[in-house]
């Protein structure tokens, strides 16, 4: 990882959700399946803006992430920069999406904020992959 040093509380919370989505991907089949993230979401007042200035709720988010998981048979991801603000934790990530023989590789940065009681509330993404 590139920046070691940042290992706040809302580091390590994102550094578990990425794992965590790590192991749940091939065994996901329905939206609930999620259930293992939301224990660190604010699933009541969550909103992502994906890189397309889509915006989604927690159920939106995860029908959408079902969707996903139903096409990709793992992913990983080698970690670029996590830093941590208050409140706030830019996580710049490459991710390696391996359907059949295939791999897609994409770079990507996700701004999770989180509110007074350390759930995340509010996600913002942004891409860069090859054409």
């Amino acid at each position: 990882m590139a920046d070691e040093a940042h290992d706040g509380p809302l580091t390590r919370k994102i550094l578990g959700f990425e794992q965590t989505m790590k192991k749940l991907v091939p065994t996901i089949k329905a939206p609930a399946d999620w259930a293992p993230l939301a224990e660190i979401v604010a699933v009541d007042e969550f909103e992502r803006v994906g890189c397309f200035l889509e915006v989604q709720n927690w159920q939106q988010y995860t029908e959408m992430l079902t969707k996903w998981a139903s096409a990709t048979d793992s992913f990983e991801t080698t970690v670029r920069r996590i830093t941590e603000l208050r409140g706030l934790v830019y996580f710049e990530v490459e991710e390696r999406h391996f359907r059949g023989g295939n791999v897609n590789v994409v770079n990507s940065m996700t701004v999770f904020e989180f509110n007074d009681d350390g759930k995340i509330r509010h996600l913002n993404v942004y891409l860069q992959q090859a054409r």
